[in-house]
C-alpha cells in the first residue's frame, strides 16, 4: 500500500509540470507582437530619468531621484515582469526572423541580470528600509532596464516589425 501512495505522489508533479509544459509550448506557438506588447505592465517607465529612453543607455537622474520615481518595489516588480515579457520577445523574434544572435544573447542576459538584481533589492528592501545601498541597487536595475528597453527597440526596428510604435507606447 505504501509503495502504491509513494509511486502516486511520484507521478502527480510530473505529470503536472509535463501539463504546465505543454500549456506553456501551446501558448509560445500561438503568440504574436501584439499579445507579447499587451502583456507589458505599465507600473514603470523611465522616460522622466532618461533623455532618450527606448533609444539610448543610461539614467541621467540620480540614486535617489530614480527610487523615488519608480515608487520603491512597485516599480522593480513591473521592471521584472517586463525582463520576463521582453525575455520573451527575444525568443520570438529568434523563431520569426532573422536576427542578430549577439542581439539576442545580450538581451536573454539583460533579462537575467535585471530579474537577479530586482530580487535582490527587494531582498534588502524587506531586511533595511530603503537605504543607501537599496536605492543605489534599484538604480542598477533602472540603468539595466532602460538599456534593455533600447536594445528591444533596436531589435524591432531591424526585425521590420510593425509592433515597434506599439512596443514604444507601451514603455
Amino acid at each position: 500500500m505504501s509503495l502504491m501512495v509513494l509511486q502516486v505522489a511520484a507521478v502527480v508533479p510530473v505529470a503536472a509540470y509535463l501539463g504546465y509544459l505543454r500549456t506553456t509550448m501551446r501558448r509560445r506557438n500561438t503568440q504574436s507582437w501584439e499579445s507579447l506588447i499587451a502583456r507589458l505592465k505599465p507600473g514603470w517607465s523611465g522616460r522622466q530619468l532618461s533623455e532618450h529612453f527606448l533609444w539610448k543607455e543610461g539614467l541621467s537622474s540620480t540614486p535617489d531621484e530614480t527610487w523615488g520615481h519608480m515608487q520603491g518595489t512597485k516599480g522593480l516588480w513591473a521592471m521584472y515582469n517586463n525582463a520576463s515579457i521582453m525575455l520573451e520577445m527575444a525568443d520570438f523574434a529568434a523563431t520569426t526572423g532573422a536576427v542578430d544572435p549577439v542581439l539576442l544573447q545580450t538581451l536573454r542576459s539583460d533579462a537575467t541580470q535585471i530579474r537577479l538584481c530586482v530580487l535582490l533589492t527587494v531582498a534588502q528592501c524587506t531586511v533595511s528600509q530603503a537605504s543607501e545601498s537599496v536605492r543605489y541597487n534599484a538604480f542598477r536595475a533602472a540603468s539595466m532596464y532602460t538599456g534593455m528597453t533600447a536594445r528591444m527597440t533596436q531589435l524591432l526596428q531591424d526585425s521590420g516589425s510593425s509592433a515597434l510604435p506599439q512596443f514604444v507606447a507601451a514603455m
